[in-house]
Formats: C-alpha cells, structure tokens, sequence
C-alpha cells in the first residue's frame, strides 16, 4: 500500500518565532525607546519576526515589566505611516477588522473601499466573529450602522454579506439556471435588474459562483467581470467585482489590490497598510506569487520603489522575499 505524505505549503510570511520569550522581547523594546532617540530598526525587526499571538504576549508581558502600555509607548515614539503600520501589527486581527469597519462608517463621509474589501474577502465564520465582536466593542450593531451611512443596491449587497448565511459547496441543481437568469438580468435586458446580481452573487459559495461563471461564460461569450463593468457602477460595481474576485481567487483579488493601490501616482497607504497586516499571517506568499504573474514586476521591487524609510523596511520585512 503507497501512502501519500501531504505537505502543508506555507502560504503566510509571518509566522510565529520559534525560541521565542516575550519578556525578552518586552525588555529589548523598551531598550529601543529609552532615553534621547528612538531605535526604528531594532522595534521593526522584533515585531515583524513574531506572529500577532506572540505580540500580544509581549504587550502583556512590558505591562507587567513597566507599568506602560507598549501601544501608547510605541505611538509616542514612532510617527506617520510607519507608526499606523506598527499600531496595526500590534492589534490583533478581529479587533483591527472590527476597528477598520468602525472608522470607514463613523469618519468623514463613509469609506466604501474598506466595506467592500473586508466584507467581500473574509470567510462567513469571520463576517460572523466580526459582527459579534462590533457589538460588544461599540454596543452597535454593525449592519445598523452600515445601513445608516450607505444606500441602494450596494447597502442591500452589503447587508447581505453581513448576514454570513451563503451555504457551503457547490448546487448543481441551480448553476445553469443561475448563469441564464444572470444573462437576462443584465445582458438580455434593457437597463439592468441589479437585485438579481446582488442576491445571487451574495447567496452562493465560493465553489459554486465558479461554476456559474463558467456557465455564464459559455452563454454570453464574456467573463462575470465585463457584465458588472458594462451593467453597474460606482459603490456597487465595486463590490459586485470584488464579490467576483474573491470567488475565483482571494490571493489574486488582493494581488490586484495591492498593485492598484501604489500604481501611478501617490500611493494609497491606507490600502497597502491595511492588505500587507491583514494578510501578511494568512497568504501573503500566496499574493505575492499572484502579483508576479498577474503584473511586470514583483510586489517587493514594487513597494521598494513606491515607499521609503523604517516604513519600506518594515513593509519589505512583511512581505518576506523578492520574486524577481
């Protein structure tokens, strides 16, 4: 009998370090920021070599050392994009989504790219630990507050993705009858019947929009995408293409992201701060691999000639290697 030994690729850059003591990491950060000057390099090595659990013990663990909260220390020593990428890499993950969530609905006008990355991306089990872990930070409730601060198609899709309710695999039963009545709702129709984009699109797995995009391609003789650019707009083309991404390939829609995010002029450092945290323990090897493909240089060449500083270096230490 031939027994197959699967092995577990690795997909994250960060991962947890192995002879790891969090007093000795608390100490040696405290050494960073004591006295006249602060050492940038030594706080950016340390914590970009640790995984997100092992920050949090060793936020616990200067607290119990020196009375102080390493977060408020950090953000008194570091400043601008740098400080923002340290602050997010101390925060653990449910809680950064959650306050990202937070700030994109109660700033200065609503910040749809943060609803529609976060919502479209994660998994039903996160949207869920997400929307449980808002009530008990704000005492709101998350599709209240994103109801009252967006409208139309694209607040209804959202609320959609916000009930975390798409079944599991794949309904054969329904993947023809999903492609046609997709066609006539957008291709076969004059004007567009965008509530059947948003039901179908926010109520199928992942596994089975595969196959109703392969449906849809034979019948209409064009890819999900170029309905949704030719039939929608704004808030909800947005959304609706992300939800399509996410579907075929969640590293490739963030290796998209990331490229969009610095391509051209100005860099969107909000976006490339947010994806390198978020993804940077979960498959940021996987992206990295994507972007190669996807575009004429790797995303390390990229962000080395897009950012500069303790920022680029810290940035750099994430993403984990060159693909050139």
């Amino acid at each position: 009998m031939i027994s197959l030994i699967i092995r577990h690729i690795p997909i994250a850059t960060v991962k947890a370090s192995r002879n790891f003591n969090a007093t000795d990491d608390a100490e040696i950060l405290y050494k960073a920021m004591k006295g006249i000057g602060t050492d940038e390099e030594a706080i950016l090595q340390l914590l970009v070599a640790r995984s997100n659990a092992q920050r949090q013990q060793i936020k616990v663990a200067f607290k119990t050392l020196f009375g102080k909260d390493l977060v408020d220390r950090l953000k008194g020593e570091l400043g601008g994009k740098f400080e923002t990428l340290v602050v997010g890499l101390m925060t653990p993950p449910l809680a950064y989504d959650v306050s990202l969530l937070r700030n994109a609905i109660k700033g200065a006008g609503t910040d749809e790219k943060v609803l529609v990355e976060i919502l479209a991306s994660r998994t039903p089990e996160q949207v869920k630990d997400i929307v449980a872990a808002y009530r008990k930070e704000y005492d709101n409730d998350l599709e209240e507050d994103v109801s009252g601060d967006t409208s139309g198609h694209f607040k209804r899709l959202l609320v959609i993705l916000l009930q975390a309710n798409r079944p599991t695999g794949i309904q054969q039963a329904t993947i023809q009858a999903d492609a046609e009545v997709l066609f006539k709702a957008g291709e076969q129709k004059f004007g567009t019947d965008e509530q059947t984009f948003v039901t179908i699109l926010g109520n199928r797995s992942a596994e089975h929009l595969r196959k109703v995009f392969d449906a849809y391609m034979k019948l209409a003789g064009y890819e999900m995408e170029e309905s949704i650019k030719r039939e929608t707009s704004g808030g909800l083309e947005d959304l609706l293409l992300a939800v399509v991404k996410c579907a075929r390939s969640v590293p490739t829609y963030f290796a998209e992201t990331l490229y969009y995010a610095m391509k051209g002029a100005g860099t969107d450092d909000n976006t490339l701060i947010r994806v390198m945290v978020t993804r940077s323990e979960v498959d940021l090897l996987e992206i990295r691999t994507e972007f190669r493909k996807l575009f004429a240089c790797s995303l390390f060449s990229m962000i080395k000639g897009d950012t500069g500083g303790d920022y680029r270096k810290a940035l750099l230490l994430l993403c984990g290697g060159d693909d050139e």
